[in-house]
């Protein structure tokens, strides 16, 4: 497939970190942007096993390199795998002037565990995700991207199925197995499958491992690794200006809806419109997300239920945003549709409140949007 422009504003001249899953076009991206960056794949396996044996020869490699004047851009492609060169760039940061480190990293999680918090604030945090619908432009199909999601990595792809069982086999577990969580695949594929039943909804750590028939400390420990590998996310209930009892539980989604798919059991027990609603509901948060992200804004992503049961599926909350949006996987609209966003509308009419549903028509009714799903994802 060929190189697709990504909406990703770069902060210009200064270190950052670029984290996200493998497979989201991290290092596609920085070989674009930067073609004469000296480029450090600890994938490759002369790379890892040097630097790995000797942190410090990287120090070696690079001061040569540096011109008076100039500025040598630097890329560590999945840092994560030897946390220990961590200490050596911040050492350069810190006593080396012309040097840009970007590094780019799956796991947060093992950057962490090192102890130099993230560089103490001397890089920038940024976020790469699966692709925008607006990066796609034309390829973008909604039907395809609720099948086979919009990795990269998979997208464009002859054989996306498999492409998106290869990537769960030996990514995930092999990600897994090196956070050194657990050894036991079997139980962790348990996991996932049970988790995959969770997707748009709360995840009961209770519940999977009765399922799962692990230990919920092992459940948790799961939980915290899908987390620290960006695999999934959480996305909190929206309480500013309170006026009704709202519920405290966050909800969880895969970070992907083609994961998801591939993840979730379908079968004659397992019904279409519940898989394919959360589906197209986890699509709009990965795209929200990702917008987010992109344009670097200062904006949050909720959601709203009240103790009674009334829920808005997503809220954009920022400086510029204030988003009300429900999600329908629904080929026609009915008023009852609107009974959430109606409530919503009472506590903040300052929100511009949305409805996606899967018909063709846009229209407005009693103050809210209605927009085909496609038509509004396309926007983004």
């Amino acid at each position: 497939m060929e190189f697709i422009p990504r909406l990703f504003a770069f902060p210009e001249g200064q270190h950052f970190f670029l984290l996200g899953p493998r497979g989201t076009g991290k290092s596609t991206l920085l070989k674009q942007a930067f073609p004469g960056a000296f480029f450090v794949d600890l994938l490759l396996p002369d790379h890892y096993r040097s630097l790995l044996a000797r942190p410090e020869r990287l120090k070696e490699m690079l001061l040569p390199m540096v011109r008076e004047g100039g500025t040598l851009t630097v890329v560590i492609d999945e840092v994560q795998k030897i946390p220990a060169l961590l200490e050596v760039v911040h050492h350069l940061i810190e006593t080396q002037a012309g040097i840009q480190f970007i590094l780019t990293g799956s796991s947060a999680r093992k950057l962490r565990r090192v102890g130099s918090d993230m560089l103490a604030g001397r890089a920038l945090r940024r976020a790469m995700h699966p692709f925008l619908p607006s990066e796609l432009g034309p390829r973008f199909r909604l039907d395809e991207a609720l099948r086979f999601g919009l990795l990269p990595v998979v997208l464009g792809r002859p054989d996306p199925a498999d492409r998106l069982r290869s990537y769960i086999d030996l990514y995930l577990r092999e990600e897994v197995i090196q956070e050194g969580v657990t050894r036991n695949l079997d139980a962790f594929s348990r996991f996932l499958e049970a988790a995959s039943f969770s997707q748009a909804g709360i995840l009961n750590a209770s519940n999977i491992s009765r399922v799962c028939q692990v230990g919920r400390k092992s459940v948790e420990n799961y939980i915290a690794v899908l987390d620290a590998l960006m695999l999934s996310y959480s996305v909190p209930v929206f309480t500013r200006r309170a006026r009704r009892e709202l519920s405290a539980h966050p909800k969880f989604f895969l970070f992907d809806t083609g994961v998801y798919r591939a993840l979730r059991p379908s079968g004659p027990l397992d019904q279409t419109q519940e898989i394919e609603g959360a589906a197209l509901e986890g699509l709009v948060g990965q795209v929200l997300r990702a917008w987010i992200a992109a344009h670097n804004t200062d904006s949050g992503l909720f959601f709203w239920r009240t103790q009674s049961g009334l829920e808005v599926d997503f809220v954009v909350y920022g400086p510029d945003s204030f988003m009300a949006i429900e999600v329908k996987n629904s080929a026609t609209f009915r008023r009852e549709h609107l009974k959430s966003l109606r409530s919503f509308g009472e506590d903040y009419p300052e929100a511009q409140r949305i409805l996606l549903y899967r018909g063709t028509e846009r229209l407005s009714v009693e103050g809210v949007e209605l927009w085909p799903a496609e038509d509004w994802l396309r926007r983004f």
